[in-house]
């Protein structure tokens, strides 16, 4: 994908041009560069020039087996297609005049045929040339050198004679080749030599013991030598070792054998592995340890090899370098040697440089940013001659790793090549600068339809090209124009995003591109839908076994939308089975069993968003009523092979007795002798009624068939097996399954598949023919048979790209049908470069958005798994904050993203962020770390609030200051108010204070009252939660007293003698209604309602009984006086008509009563003989008290 990096020109309107301004040129550029992605579509590329682009090359160093070609890759783009040359050794190979090589069309691959020549004459280092009108890329110096596997020097090995218990080297000096061989150990039956504490091979081939034993004795110790890329093995001459027992050596302590004296130097690369060892003599054997001294071992990437002789770091960084101490002891004494460390490190991308697409008049950088140890030197190329060497272009200025490309003009298009070099290595990049001026265009589809649920984000896009990159506005329904703010966000590369969507959201949305040369626009629409949401969830069921279960869902969704209802059984499908009926709101379960308990969801989707609910299911037992004894079937006997073929055979049978419940099925099954005996495979299954199956059998198979019959009850004991029938063989008639392809380092590719088993054989002689070849590249299929593996390793293949394979079975009587292509890819590497321009849009105090420029595929090198943001709080800007050390934070963002949101941060505080690339190898190098600062926020609540010294009318209070203020502290707020005995809140009142106030009097407080404090912090942004506090003013005894002195005014003693005149007056009228003959019908009421607060009479004066002190003085049901008789002033407003005769009862609700007790008189038939005399009116008062 091409990138481009633009800047406008730059113009101050306040300050004139300042000579030697360089440096402030250099640092507006930096920020206002831009980049704009080119995209692939065949028809933005169409009529768009492009210099070279190197898309494929071999590695640096490429060591070829003589026995194959030669392949150098070199594969590139542009516009037009760049024609290729190559050198050879600095000078031109001219490849027409040799005929053993050839250039692969359309690209510059070139292809050596080394077979009758000599692979050395091939031997050198070759650079690859791409060209077209608008510039010229370079590829890497690939040096080219031939494997070699040396044959061992002669010499003549002595015998060894030694000690029991003394320490022993066998050496083994193998050959150097090309590369360096594998190197092992093993005895005359090729069976390897155990290796363990006591014996273990150094790095360097040679055996050590520690201590030697009787059993060490033998004479054909042979090192072996394994060159990887000939395939060939080598061995040294035996060696003989002889221990002796007449005189064993003493128990000592340790000593170092490996490496030797008290202290040695080690170099190491960065990024390669650290292999340190230490091997010690002693006896007992002696025990090895490793520590650096002032520093831990890095554990994620470290590894403890060779029975703990070994120290391994994998991906050496600087912090690695330093003092590696190995020590080795016993129980008699111990010994330790100093190992110092130093990390080099050739050339490493900081920021490599990218490709730029400027228009005419505009300005751009290309930075080269490399770092190493001793430091790289830079060099520039253009077209692939050295800067200085090129044709002057006063557009151009270099500045160490900086090119500075002001006003440039059409036709100036270039490539460059960036050089960084040490003396461990060199990285080599192109970068292109295309000049083109290209009116505005719009790549989204026209009138697309963007459906989102209401209440969520909803992203609107316009992708555009152009040169000068084109200004993006939005408008709604072509009048509305759409403006960053609180609901909109119109992002850097056009999308339009609406925070949380609403259905007043819908319409029409347009997009317009603008730039210098033409305008575009386009036109989208957004729908927004209701929620999808489950009006009656399933309730939870008990049911008893055979019964059915009836579970309901009702949905409501948007009626635009198509609903799809599935339901679940314990997250997993429903059961296969008829009696589980779905209907169109409903699970209906019928015949229930012990099986179906479990929890049920019903899951309601449409194309935008679903919703759940979910239910139990309880299966109890059933009432047990008398049934008949059932039981499983007995096995089918006489099995019968009939109508053998090649390809079938017939089987028959007998039934077995079906103890009460009917055979409903046959099951088949086969044992293949040949492959897996012992093992009952089934095969395939029949009705109950019949008794004979037709079968289907394949090749190469020793048939012995077995049937079992199945009831409601279970299945039957299997029969006895049939005779044995056996298949001819034939070819395979299935290749292998899970054919798979991906790399295990980043210059190989694994074939992997599943082996096909005996049975699907068909044959003797089972092979597997696996073939490859890289897709996209016109080349041939590469072939290997493999037999009895799974797996199939290819060497030496670029990092990271795709591969057609094929995996055929074969076997001695012909080879499989043909196989199905699958897409592997080779292996991965780390990622090269880091993203670039990285930008953080603050949203407000706690979220910020990071954008940033994504890492080209090609550099990724390997399958893009997301970036990873790393964060970390540098401080408050608040001075007096106390700056701790924060810890990192880091969010991973999935795919190719460019943009991530940040949440959770800290009010008024800086913030560092870097971003990295990751793919299943691991992380990219960081990016440019950048720093930003979040705005203010409210602050937290105060640390403390106290109430102290309450008096009569005032409390004081006192207060910390927030533990997070937030921002810059401008006051606080208090508010507090009275709250009486039922809890209820009295009005609130205010007070304001400043920033450095922490304690504050109030005044003119109500005494023995309780208040509620309520006292918060301030920022600019307002107020923070409150803090709340209660307190009780100081009770005031002078008052208490004035309240009982209240009993002798005069006012009081009116109102109490009023009362007592009202009084007075009713027991006057009630004497009157006694001797006017009224009778009040208490007991007609009492055997009516049967009140057990109301007594009955006493037969000795006919009035009611007084109430039992056991009820606690209840007052009688309805009544409002008090018990100790007195009447309260709010109690007494009763009428004297209540009193009155005739008239209906008044006893209700509402406390009334004495209606209760008027009315025509009744002769109680239970009590006849008594007085119909009415009870006194002082007693029956008397009786409500």
């Amino acid at each position: 994908m091409w990138s481009l990096i633009m800047a406008p020109p730059i113009r101050d309107k306040n300050r004139k041009c300042v000579p030697g301004s360089g440096a402030l040129l250099l640092l507006l550029l930096s920020h206002l560069t831009s980049a704009l992605e080119v995209p692939l579509d065949p028809k933005v590329l169409e009529g768009l020039p492009q210099p070279p682009t190197i898309t494929l090359q071999s590695p640096k160093d490429y060591i070829f087996d003589p026995r194959e070609n030669i392949i150098i890759h070199c594969e590139a783009k542009g516009k037009p297609h760049p024609s290729f040359s190559w050198t050879r050794n600095g000078t031109h190979f001219d490849v027409e005049k040799d005929s053993k090589v050839v250039m692969k069309p359309g690209s510059g691959t070139l292809v050596i045929d080394i077979s009758g020549e000599k692979a050395e004459a091939y031997e050198g280092t070759y650079q690859c040339t791409a060209h077209n009108e608008h510039g010229t890329a370079l590829s890497n110096k690939i040096i080219i050198r031939q494997s070699r596997s040396p044959l061992w020097s002669k010499e003549r090995n002595e015998a060894f004679t030694v000690q029991k218990g003394a320490p022993l080297v066998l050496q083994c000096r193998p050959p150097a080749g090309l590369p360096p061989p594998v190197i092992f150990w093993m005895d005359n039956n090729f069976q390897k030599l155990p290796l363990d504490k006591r014996v273990s091979q150094a790095r360097n081939g040679d055996l050590y013991f520690a201590n030697v034993v009787p059993e060490d004795s033998r004479p054909d110790y042979i090192c072996y030598a394994r060159f990887p890329h000939t395939q060939t093995i080598q061995q040294k001459q035996p060696i003989s070792v002889a221990v002796l027992e007449n005189n064993p050596g003493q128990e000592h302590s340790p000593g170092l054998m490996l490496p030797q004296g008290a202290f040695s130097h080690k170099m190491v690369l960065r990024g390669e592995t650290l292999e340190l060892e230490c091997i010690a003599e002693g006896l007992p054997t002696p025990d090895i340890t490793w520590e650096k001294e002032g520093g831990e071992l890095p554990t994620n990437r470290l590894a403890l090899q060779n029975f703990q002789k070994t120290l391994r770091i994998s991906d050496v960084t600087d912090s690695d370098a330093g003092r590696y101490r190995c020590s080795a002891s016993n129980r008699l004494g111990s010994t330790h040697h100093i190992i110092n460390v130093t990390v080099k490190a050739a050339p490493y991308w900081v920021s490599a440089p990218r490709n730029l697409i400027l228009a005419p008049n505009e300005t751009g950088i290309l930075t080269c940013r490399v770092n190493g140890q001793p430091k790289p030197k830079i060099r520039w190329f253009v077209n692939g001659v050295p800067v200085e060497n090129a044709p002057e272009d006063r557009s151009r200025k270099v500045d160490d790793d900086t090119v500075i490309l002001s006003n440039v003009q059409s036709g100036t298009s270039a490539v460059y090549q960036c050089n960084a070099s040490n003396e461990f290595g060199y990285l080599l990049a192109n970068a292109f600068v295309n000049v083109l001026a290209e009116p505005p265009r719009v790549l989204t589809p026209p009138n697309l339809v963007y459906q989102v649920i209401s209440n969520n984000l909803a992203l609107l896009h316009c992708a555009s090209f152009g040169s000068p990159i084109p200004t993006i506005t939005w408008f709604k329904d072509s009048q509305i124009s759409i403006k960053n703010g609180e609901h909109y966000v119109i992002h850097e590369n056009g999308t339009l995003e609406i925070h949380v969507a609403q259905p007043l959201n819908s319409g029409k949305y347009t997009c317009i591109a603008t730039n210098n040369l033409g305008i575009r626009e386009n036109h989208v629409f957004l729908e927004v839908k209701e929620p999808t949401r489950i009006l009656k969830q399933p309730e939870y069921r008990v049911v008893q076994r055979g019964m059915s279960a009836l579970f309901e869902c009702k949905v409501k969704h948007d009626p635009s939308l198509i609903p799809t209802m599935t339901w679940l059984k314990d997250n997993g499908e429903l059961p296969d089975h008829e009696r589980f009926l779905v209907g169109a709101d409903t699970l209906t379960i019928s015949d229930v069993t012990d099986g179906d308990e479990g929890t049920y969801t019903c899951m309601m989707n449409t194309s935008l968003d679903m919703d759940s609910a979910s239910a139990m299911l309880t299966v109890v037992e059933a009432t047990p009523t008398p049934a008949i004894v059932y039981e499983r079937p007995d096995p089918p006997t006489e099995l019968v092979l009939s109508d053998q073929t090649e390809k079938s055979v017939r089987l028959t049978w007998v039934h077995g007795d079906e103890h009460n419940s009917p055979t409903q099925k046959f099951l088949i099954q086969f044992e293949d002798l040949l492959h897996q005996p012992g093992v009952w495979v089934n095969m395939t299954e029949v009705a109950g009624t019949v008794s004979t199956a037709q079968l289907s059998l394949s090749p190469y198979v020793y048939y012995a068939f077995r049937v079992l019959a199945m009831n409601r009850i279970g299945y039957s004991e299997p029969s006895q097996p049939s005779n044995q029938y056996r298949t001819s063989p034939a070819a395979p008639e299935e290749n292998p399954a899970d054919v798979q392809g991906r790399g295990t380092m980043p210059s190989n590719l694994v074939i992997t598949w599943t082996q096909l088993t005996g049975f699907q054989s068909n044959g003797p002689g089972l092979e597997y023919k696996v073939q490859w070849r890289q897709k996209d590249v016109d080349e041939d299929w590469s072939s290997k048979n493999a037999a009895n593996v799974s797996e199939l390793v290819v060497p030496g293949t670029p990092t990271y790209v795709p591969y057609e394979i094929k995996v055929q079975a074969v076997n001695d009587y012909g080879e499989g049908p043909q196989p199905y292509t699958v897409i592997g890819y080779s292996g991965e590497d780390l990622p090269l470069s880091a993203p670039e321009s990285v930008q953080v849009m603050i949203h407000n105090s706690t979220v910020a958005e990071v954008h940033w420029e994504p890492v080209p595929f090609s550099l990724v090198r390997g399958r893009l798994l997301g970036y990873k943001v790393s964060y970390r709080r540098e401080h408050g800007l608040n001075k007096a904050e106390e700056q701790g050390e924060q810890p990192e934070q880091s969010l991973t963002f999935p795919g190719n993203r460019s943009e991530g949101r940040l949440p959770g941060l800290q009010p008024y505080s800086v913030y560092n962020i870097s971003i990295r690339v990751l793919n299943n190898k691991g992380e990219g190098p960081a990016s440019q770390s950048k720093t930003f600062e979040t705005p203010e926020g409210v602050p937290g609540p105060p640390s403390f609030l106290n109430v102290e010294t309450p008096s009569l009318e005032s409390v004081t209070l006192q207060w910390g200051p927030p533990l997070q203020n937030n921002g810059r502290l401008v006051g606080y707020t208090l508010k507090y108010q009275p709250v009486n005995d039922t809890n209820e809140l009295g009005p609130p009142q205010l007070a304001e204070f400043l920033a450095n106030q922490t304690t504050f009097t109030l005044e003119n407080l109500n005494s023995s009252m309780r208040y509620k404090f309520y006292l918060s912090a301030k920022t600019i942004k307002g107020s923070g939660p409150f803090l709340t506090e209660e307190a009780v003013t100081v009770v005031n005894t002078s008052a208490a007293s004035r309240q009982v002195d209240i009993a002798t005014q005069g006012w009081f003693i009116g109102l109490m003698c009023a009362i007592a005149l009202l009084i007075l007056v009713l027991l006057i009228v009630c004497f009157i209604k006694r001797n006017k003959g009224g009778k009040y019908p208490v007991k007609e009421k009492e055997d009516a309602h049967q009140d057990p607060e109301i007594q009955p009479m006493k037969e000795d004066d006919g009035t009611f009984g007084e109430y039992s002190d056991t009820e606690d003085h209840k007052p009688l049901k309805g009544s409002r006086t008090p018990s100790n008789g007195t009447v309260r002033r709010d109690e007494s407003d009763d009428s004297l008509v209540d009193y009155g005769e005739g008239g209906d009862g008044q006893f209700n609700e509402d406390g009334s009563f004495i209606g209760q007790y008027s009315g025509k008189k009744e002769k109680d038939t239970h009590e006849g003989n008594e007085s119909s005399e009415a009870p006194s009116p002082v007693n029956a008062m008397n009786s409500f008290v």
